[in-house]
């Protein structure tokens, strides 16, 4: 077992484990911690607890420090070198025109690098751009490309929904969506009605799949014939979340809403299949 705290780097960042180093330190701490990239600057957001071995990547690093003012006004600094050279790297790519588009950059703590992040279609050959760079900053260069969800997690935004991106607000991973989870919850196929500010199928629709899953494994099929407190039917509709079995009586010609408690609690639930 390993004592860790838990730190993020950016707002609804991955969560990464470090050796809190004899330090005692509260949650919601700025810390300096040593990193593959170098040192930098980031927020515990987890207080020490023990992790296994398989849970934490090896060898574990340090928290150096506590964060003090100074430090905070090197981030600021970073910040605003970031924004300057956002400027120069978008006229450079403009010259020596790249079919990219620039979508943020990040100076890391210890100015031992600058990251440029953008997306593209396809490979793009930057060999020049990155040595015209290289001659302005005097320092690393990485260009990374990105996809498109993580361009919409950077930026941020408004979804359909009216809120804040999720991913820009609180999701540190992104989860797998399928069209399968829209289908199971009965919404519409339409692309513009299901898809996010980036084009892909919106994360919320991980968000009740488990729920209606498990309800589905409850309840019965469309056109199955059920038995009923009022004699067979035929399943004609469902309400999946709040349970809630529709029936047409056969040979009635009725409508009836069951609960699916009622069904069950009177035990007359049956898998007969249609005809």
């Amino acid at each position: 077992m390993y004592d860790v705290v838990g730190v993020r780097f950016k707002k609804a960042g991955k969560i990464y484990y470090f050796d809190p180093n004899h330090l005692d330190i509260p949650e919601n701490e700025f810390v300096i911690v040593e990193t593959v990239r170098g040192i930098e600057y980031g927020k515990v957001v987890m207080n020490r607890k023990k992790v296994a071995e398989n849970d934490v990547v090896l060898p574990l690093k340090k928290v150096l420090r506590i964060a003090d003012e100074n430090d905070r006004s090197i981030v600021e600094e970073n910040k605003t070198a970031a924004k300057e050279a956002y400027r120069i790297c978008s006229e450079k790519v403009a010259i020596h025109e790249l079919d990219m588009k620039l979508v943020d950059v990040e100076y890391t703590f210890d100015r031992n690098k600058v990251i440029f992040y953008f997306t593209a279609d396809g490979r793009i050959d930057f060999r020049e751009l990155v040595k015209d760079l290289a001659a302005i900053f005097r320092t690393r260069i990485e260009l990374r490309q990105i996809g498109v969800r993580d361009e919409a997690k950077m930026l941020g935004g408004i979804g359909p929904c009216g809120r804040m991106l999720c991913c820009s607000t609180f999701l540190g991973d992104f989860d797998p969506v399928s069209i399968k989870m829209a289908k199971d919850q009965n919404l519409s196929l339409n692309p513009a009605k299901i898809s996010g500010l980036c084009g892909r199928l919106m994360c919320c629709l991980k968000y009740e799949n488990d729920e209606y899953e498990a309800a589905k494994e409850q309840l019965p099929d469309l056109e199955q014939k059920i038995q009923t407190p009022s004699g067979l039917g035929r399943v004609v509709g469902l309400n999946i979340l709040e349970r809630l079995i529709q029936v047409e009586l056969i040979g009635k010609d009725r409508v009836i809403e069951y609960t699916l408690d009622e069904l069950i609690n009177g035990g007359v639930v049956s898998s007969q299949a249609t005809d």
